[in-house]
């Protein structure tokens, strides 16, 4: 079967579904529109409105993508119900009504959790693919889900089409990891991609992935479409948002040290081998509240004396930040000596602050930098003025029993089917630790990371995942050993505080870091430059280290 998907988040390219449709055949077409800060913002959309909470775009774009299902025979999964699937299937069917189009719409339930958790503005648990399934295969044409593990969307799909079992478990996780692969859009045919510059990204086309009856697949894209689908921009994917080489999800367990990545053509590439074992028994709940109120002011610091100019503002706006409970300074040193340019003679200190008092960080806040003004460092301004305090968010993960939370699909029919069971629970044997390569010796040269190895990272809750691949054989056994969790430490200092994970991937030629805490409480909190972490990468590969001349 062939499953596509067009929506990586809430906010993806809006034509890809249409793209998706008239592209190319298709049985399947997904769509993930859910990410932790998405919740925070659709658990906000229905303290203003209980008819909202879910994706508003899914609903415009299937004003001309029902019809083109329906004349294709595409059936149509997406998560982007959100916080009220319900209300989105109904829209869903009132639009179908409208335009003529007798789309068989169906529901997944049960995930909203919210009354469990006092203070949560949204507390949802993340469900398997059994209830899209059960939807599949009742006859639906449309299922809309809440909150689901992102690869159910298409592991789901596939069990309705190919009659797995619960305990099919390799099969299962071969299709987590092709779920896995396609769930972030475009970041599979070179979106976001280390080596960009060696392929046409500038409109990549959305991935899909050919299907087969034990879980095997190969990852391709539409003929004529933008992009690029090779072994490594598949790695990369692979490699985003994981952690340990055991992939734990509600419906089962993928180990990530068995997947087999091989080219297969021009923009395909197969995967195979992945070996899956039982699911956890218990359920990720994703918990998203108002953490307090934050503001922030850029000062720009031209020129000379730029440490002192940073002191003396520090200096002057200390009293007013003594009661504020978190108070971050950064100073970035973008300026450089002689400059051609203003801006490039320039500096940036950055003042965030965070506190449960909207007046700590609002008028008092933003009043004491205006009145600096005409009485601070010379050339003071800053990059916009000072505003309003505006509420954050903070994510945080909970684990509850697969018997306690309700798992239901809601039938075109309108019967309700409860497709929760808590699964067996199964020790599972520790995963031995790989072989690694001989360290290579002999002569080296100073050059960037990047020469030799790709990377990717990306958020998970307050945690980061930094994945890094290494291009050859050759590079691989200089990596391996090289690319320890001191020398990463070394290498990225913010991460030397804190508590840092290794996975070490030899099939993909990779190792995977899980950082802790680096991202405070989440992306919606705002706690560092670039908060969700999608650069991390890209400031190791360009650190300077000694690499044999030999794989230069």
């Amino acid at each position: 079967m062939r499953i596509g998907n067009a929506s990586g988040f809430y906010g993806d390219r809006f034509d890809a579904v249409r793209e998706m449709l008239t592209g190319g055949e298709l049985d399947v077409l997904t769509g993930d529109y859910l990410a932790e800060l998405t919740m925070l913002i659709l658990g906000r959309d229905r303290l203003k409105d209980p008819a909202l909470g879910y994706a508003k775009t899914y609903l415009r774009q299937l004003e001309d993508g029902l019809g083109l299902a329906h004349e294709r025979g595409v059936k149509l999964v997406a998560n982007a119900g959100g916080l009220n699937p319900a209300g989105l299937a109904r829209r869903i069917g009132e639009l179908a009504e409208r335009v003529g189009v007798p789309m068989r719409v169906a529901y997944v339930e049960g995930d909203d959790l919210t009354a469990r958790y006092p203070g949560a503005l949204a507390a949802n648990a993340y469900l398997g693919g059994w209830g899209i399934t059960a939807c599949l295969r009742a006859g639906a044409d449309v299922v809309v889900t809440g909150r689901v593990a992102d690869a159910a969307l298409v592991s789901g799909a596939a069990a309705a089409h190919f009659g797995w079992a619960e305990d099919d478990f390799d099969a299962l996780a071969g299709a987590v990891v092709a779920g896995h692969v396609l769930e972030c859009g475009t970041q599979a045919t070179g979106g976001n991609y280390s080596f960009f510059t060696e392929h046409d990204v500038r409109r990549p086309g959305f991935p899909l992935a050919e299907i087969d009856a034990d879980g095997s697949s190969v990852i391709t894209k539409h003929p004529g479409t933008g992009g690029a689908v090779t072994v490594e921009t598949v790695t990369a994917q692979l490699l985003y948002e994981t952690g340990p080489v055991r992939y734990p999800g509600p419906d089962v367990t993928a180990r990530l040290d068995t997947v087999r990545l091989t080219a297969d053509g021009v923009d395909r590439v197969r995967i195979d081998g992945v070996r899956g074992e039982a699911p956890p028994p218990d359920l990720k709940v994703g918990l998203s509240r108002l953490g307090g109120w934050r503001n922030e002011t850029v000062f720009v610091l031209t020129g000379l004396d730029v440490d002192a100019k940073a002191a003396l503002v520090k200096e002057q706006l200390a009293p007013v930040l003594a009661g504020v409970k978190d108070v971050r300074w950064t100073l970035a040193r973008t300026d450089r000596a002689d400059a051609p340019s203003e801006e490039e003679a320039s500096a940036l200190l950055r003042l965030v602050v965070r506190d449960q008092d909207a007046d700590a960080v609002g008028r008092a806040f933003s009043g004491a930098g205006i009145e600096l003004a005409l009485a601070s460092y010379p050339g003071f301004h800053v990059t916009a003025p000072p505003g309003k305090a505006s509420p954050y968010g903070v994510f945080e993960a909970a684990y509850v029993p697969q018997g306690d939370v309700p798992h239901t699909a809601v039938l075109p029919d309108g019967t309700r089917t409860d497709v929760s069971k808590p699964p067996a629970h199964k020790a599972l044997e520790p995963v031995p630790e790989p072989d690694l390569p001989p360290r290579r010796e002999g002569p080296t040269r100073r050059a960037p990371l990047g020469t030799l190895a790709g990377a990717r990272s990306g958020d998970k809750g307050g945690d980061a995942n930094l994945g890094v691949w290494a291009r050859t054989d050759a590079a691989w056994h200089w990596l391996a050993n090289e690319l320890t969790v001191d020398r990463l430490r070394e290498l990225l200092p913010e991460t030397a505080p804190l508590d840092v994970e290794r996975h070490t991937l030899p099939n993909l030629r990779a190792v995977n870091f899980v950082v802790r805490g680096l991202l405070g409480e989440g992306v919606a909190s705002q706690a560092r430059f670039d908060p969700q972490a999608k650069a991390l990468g890209e400031w190791l590969r360009s650190r300077l280290v000694d690499i044999p001349e030999e794989i230069l």
